[in-house]
């Protein structure tokens, strides 16, 4: 092998490093081409193992710098070795092309370093690895059958690792798609369009997915000011990969943007997960999701979301199941969601929780499609507290379908110049037109705009637009539209402080607190709750509170002496003037 780059540092025009470094070596001048012809792999491949061995001889890293170019990676993934980074001149400028024409079978991640083809561990990781400043194109890549290893970047048991400054797109399955890491770094990450190949409900397919639980209850990784964009299942995730395994604390997400993903950020497993200071918009199915749908089939629990922007998705703004508690959702907004703002609920295929010290305080709730908070599985001991809840219920509009020269369609929408629709009165409805459904994302007066069929996806439809004058149905709205709703046990909540009206001219949101006939209020602390300001009324008991303490609610009790009830009888609604 020739010497290091003696030129690093010599201030020719493109060079990356500052100063000279005996130990940083410059691709172009150890075999890759960078001219997007050439294949590249076997050259990488080479150096990394020549300065693999040198490193765990000496026990001195060493740095791959690539200039500017585009680095074609075809039909080999490269295996990579403790203390060597790879360091680019910057997005778009250094560019890696993943592709394998010559076996459509292979995946070909950038890099790779995994439990099952190299005997990943504890014990054998990798270590004081940088990865920065280039791009990751994954468009190259087509396979026979889909496969969660076509990964850009697919590392386990990393230790000190940073991963900054990189663009990651098109990729087959998952962008960043790397496990176990310890002491890591993942900083200023964009991926965008990844699991391109995912058929929908198959595991991968993210843009940022992080697999924890190898190095025990504790890992400590920051994920700070990423972008996933578009991606196929999740924008950023972590998920405990094996069930046995304690849920693992110390993983943080700062200031991070997801869009357009089919969940934005989910917590599939980990505890203690902190979510600060992000926006988590447009997603199709839930901004925020915590639930059973990681491999080991366990939901995340002690979580603290705070701080964030939860606005536009398809769905559900934030979607929580399947875990026994705690978790804390304190100062969101979370606004303007097809559905719920909140969904407390258990998916079938996981652990059916009761879950325990749920903490909802000081966030904002408006504008949603149905509740501001909608209770579908049993909560003990939860605290609502602070929250306002206003404008909700805007899916308001009745049964509706038409057809003929009025209507027509595009690939992202229903237009009917026939219609007077009330503005998002069909927020977050399936829309039925020629034997194909979609899903509303809001409406004008004569135009329903219609989310894509998935990430990434041009059109709504699975057979393309309907024809002109093609008859189309829209579902009635339910009667009961709340700022709270309690569809299930609740056993001593504390519900408190919180104010839930309607300020619109034609008011949506029809209550401020229902309880459903298959809810229920056991020994509340319900006090100090501003409920007036509704469309129908201040609330609705298809099952009466049972004990507990309720005070001071404007509307719902006119004593004001603590300990008092309410009183409706079952199935009637408390019809408490509002103003």
């Amino acid at each position: 092998m020739s010497g290091p780059d003696s030129s690093a540092g010599s201030g020719r025009p493109g060079t990356f490093f500052p100063w000279a470094d005996p130990f940083v070596y410059n691709a172009r001048e150890h075999g890759l081409a960078g001219d997007g012809v050439t294949n590249d792999q076997p050259a990488l491949q080479a150096l990394v193992d020549t300065l693999g061995a040198a490193c765990a001889d000496d026990g001195q890293p060493r740095t791959i710098y690539c200039p500017s170019g585009r680095y074609s990676i075809r039909d080999s993934a490269t295996a990579w070795r403790s203390g060597i980074s790879l360091i680019g001149a910057g997005r778009s400028a250094t560019r890696f092309l993943l592709a394998n024409p010559g076996d459509r079978t292979v995946c070909t991640p950038l890099a790779w370093f995994t439990i099952e083809q190299h005997g990943a561990s504890p014990s054998r990781h990798i270590a004081d690895c940088t990865f920065a400043c280039f791009e990751i194109d994954g468009s190259g890549v087509e396979l026979e059958e889909y496969d969660p290893y076509s990964k850009g970047l697919g590392l386990q048991y990393v230790l000190r690792g940073i991963f900054r400054d990189l663009y990651i797109h098109d990729v087959a399955s998952t962008g960043f798609g790397c496990d176990f890491l310890q002491d890591t770094l993942v900083e200023n990450v964009l991926t965008v369009h990844c699991g391109r190949l995912d058929p929908g409900e198959s595991m991968g397919g993210a843009g940022i997915g992080i697999g924890v639980g190898g190095w025990g209850s504790i890992e400590r990784c920051t994920i700070s000011a990423c972008t996933a964009v578009d991606n196929g299942t999740n924008g950023i995730f972590v998920e405990l990969q094996d069930a046995d395994w304690a849920p693992t604390r110390g993983i943080r997400v700062v200031g991070c943007h997801t869009e357009g993903n089919r969940f934005g950020i989910s917590d599939w497993g980990a505890d203690g997960l902190v979510v600060s200071g992000c926006t988590m918009l447009a997603n199709l199915q839930a901004g925020y999701d915590v639930s059973a749908l990681g491999p080991s089939g366990v939901a995340g629990r002690g979580g603290v979301v705070t701080g964030c922007i939860i606005e536009d998705n398809v769905t559900d703004g934030v979607a929580v199941g399947n875990t026994p508690g705690p978790y804390t959702f304190a100062a969101n907004r979370i606004s303007r969601n097809g559905r719920y703002g909140y969904w407390q609920h258990n998916l079938d295929s996981g652990r059916q929780a009761v879950a325990a010290d749920v903490i909802i305080d000081g966030n904002e709730f408006w504008g949603n499609g149905l509740d501001g908070i909608t209770v579908d599985s049993p909560l003990t001991d939860p605290t609502v507290t602070n929250n306002r809840f206003r404008n909700n219920g805007r899916r308001c509009e009745h049964e509706y379908d038409d057809a003929g020269e009025s209507v027509s369609y595009t690939p992202l929408s229903v237009v009917d110049i026939a219609a007077d629709w009330r503005p998002n009165g069909h927020k977050g409805k399936c829309v039925t037109a020629a034997d194909q459904e979609a899903l509303v994302v809001g409406n004008s007066r004569t135009e329903l705009k219609l989310a894509p069929r998935r990430p990434g996806s041009p059109t709504a439809w699975s057979d393309g637009p309907p024809p002109s004058g093609a008859r189309y149905r829209l579902p009635g709205a339910p009667e009961v539209r709340a700022g709270i709703r309690l569809a299930a046990g609740t056993d001593s909540a504390t519900i408190c402080g919180n104010r839930a009206w309607d300020s619109q001219p034609d008011k949506t949101q029809t209550h401020g607190l229902v309880i459903t006939d298959s809810g229920d209020c056991h020994a509340g602390f319900v006090h100090d709750n501003d409920l007036l300001g509704n469309a129908e009324g201040t609330s609705r008991f298809d099952t009466v509170p049972s004990e507990g303490c309720w005070y001071q609610n404007p509307g719902l009790d006119d004593s004001g002496r603590p300990g008092s009830l309410p009183t409706p009888e079952k199935g009637s609604r408390d019809e408490s003037p509002d103003p």
